[in-house]
């Protein structure tokens, strides 16, 4: 036993460690903080495996917790597991839901500061950049008309997160800039870098958001006119343990769930350590398997019925395919444990549409985008003010 499992046993016998889920708050040994423990990646939130990217003394101290060893009466050890349970921290939960809004407008106000605001030229004094992002946020996030945010607005100012309360038609105007498309992608992914310790497996799926728009023509076909509502469908990669979205993309209703997941995966993996990626048939194609183990990840998507163990593509797409089917195949509860954690794509789209609608209010193509953003957005900002609670996990922006 070296010096980290000695010290991992002394915090196991000396300190009381909390189950949260699947992941655990272990005490620090000399310090009044806590740090995140997964035990099934390893991982951990402290420096020193940050550093080492090795088993720390705290993931040691879980798996003594775990696993006690006790000596029967002929002199034997044995192994106790102890059966895991997930329970509902209420008083947490219900701290973070009391106090959710106060702390979202906290942290969105954090992640606003670091937006470059162009400088005031001639004319009237226009509404900072930061300002509309805030305002545009907030606004989706109460649910509420432009009109009757108002209020809302006047509060946020008096609290100093805004120069001043903005005409609800400058908020409006704000969503047709098409500056913050890019803008509000960065704020997502940097909203849920702070649970990068927390977050290994990953899923990712799309869904659509309908709009008030509609499209019409004439088909000659049956000698009618015909319509149909247009919506927008949203890519996104997930952590199936906090739902938090890592990444995103808007696109028309009709686009291809496959060619969006490159730049989803892309970017998530410079934040997070994508250990395994679930995902459905739509994304079944050697190509993909071969990006996902490209970023160090190892692929759970369910081959379609018409596939074979060997693939037309060529190069380490082929070798990725074969190695794929073959695991797909012949270990089939293995891999039905892992894929099913793709559920909590689902989960996560129903706490979006649930919380702050499915329907988006903007007509215009650019506003549109926009505001499905600002909807994950503030997904993301309720998913960190929960894990501030459950996981003791303190957010920091932009740190580099």
């Amino acid at each position: 036993m070296d010096g980290r499992e000695q010290r991992g046993l002394e915090i196991a016998a000396t300190k009381k460690l909390k189950q949260n889920g699947a992941l655990w708050i272990v005490p620090s040994q000399g310090g009044s903080g806590s740090y995140v423990v997964n035990p099934s990646a390893p991982d951990c939130s402290c420096p020193d495996y940050e550093t080492r990217r090795a088993p720390c003394k705290h993931v040691f101290a879980v798996e003594f917790t775990v696993k006690r060893e006790s000596t029967a009466q002929d002199g034997a050890t044995v192994t106790e597991t102890l059966k895991v349970t997930y329970r509902q921290e209420w008083p947490a939960y219900n701290a973070a839901q009391t106090n959710e809004k106060n702390r979202v407008a906290e942290l969105l106000h954090d992640l606003c500061t670091a937006i470059d605001n162009p400088p005031q030229g001639r004319g009237r004094p226009r509404l900072p950049l930061s300002d509309s992002v805030f305002c545009a946020v907030m606004k989706v996030y109460g649910g509420t008309s432009g009109r009757r945010a108002s209020c809302d607005m006047n509060d946020y100012a008096e609290r100093r997160y805004i120069d001043r309360a903005p005409h609800y038609n400058s908020i409006f105007n704000a969503l047709e800039n098409p500056d913050l498309t890019p803008i509000l992608k960065a704020m997502i992914e940097e909203s849920a870098a702070p649970l990068k310790a927390v977050e290994t497996d990953f899923a990712v799926d799309s869904s659509g958001f309908s709009t008030s728009v509609y499209r019409r023509w004439y088909s000659a076909k049956y000698g009618r006119e015909m319509n149909e509502t247009t919506w927008l469908k949203a890519h996104v990669m997930i952590g199936t343990t906090t739902n938090v979205v890592t990444s995103v993309e808007v696109t028309p209703g009709h686009a291809h769930d496959g060619q969006e997941l490159r730049p989803l995966l892309e970017r998530s993996a410079q934040r997070f350590n994508v250990q395994r990626l679930s995902a459905d048939k739509a994304y079944s194609a050697a190509r993909i398997l071969a990006q996902v183990e490209a970023v160090g990840g190892v692929p759970f998507i369910p081959f379609k019925r018409n596939a074979k163990g060997t693939s037309p593509y060529k190069g380490r797409g082929k070798e990725v395919w074969a190695r794929a089917f073959h695991f797909f195949t012949h270990n089939s509860a293995e891999f039905a444990k892992h894929y099913h954690k793709r559920s909590n794509v689902e989960t996560t789209f129903h706490m979006i549409k649930s919380k702050f609608g499915s329907a988006i209010r903007s007509k215009t193509y650019r506003a549109q985008v926009n505001e499905v953003l600002c909807k994950v957005l503030a997904h993301n900002l309720c998913c960190l003010v929960q894990s501030m609670y459950e996981l003791g996990v303190e957010p920091e922006f932009w740190a580099a």
